[in-house]
């Protein structure tokens, strides 16, 4: 999975991105808690809380505060 040879925030964007296109991580879902995919990959939660925001900022996700992070429809 990550290439610990290599940067790991970019992958981590990358994998976390190819997860919501190729509908792993549905529209409307809630993506994995920062914690969890931390774990998953075993990276530090603020590597996490980075690639997330390059998710929203490409406006793959949104976040509410105390419920979580969800995949916007990229349909429309």
């Amino acid at each position: 999975m990550i290439d610990r040879t290599q940067p790991v925030y970019p992958q981590l964007v990358r994998i976390l991105r190819d997860r919501i296109t190729d509908g792993t991580y549905a529209p409307g879902s809630r993506m994995p808690a920062v914690l969890a995919v931390a774990s998953e990959f075993d990276v530090a939660a603020s590597t996490v809380q980075r690639a997330f925001a390059a998710l929203r900022a490409d406006g793959l996700i949104i976040t509410w505060s105390g419920r979580g992070s969800f995949v916007t429809d990229q349909s429309t």
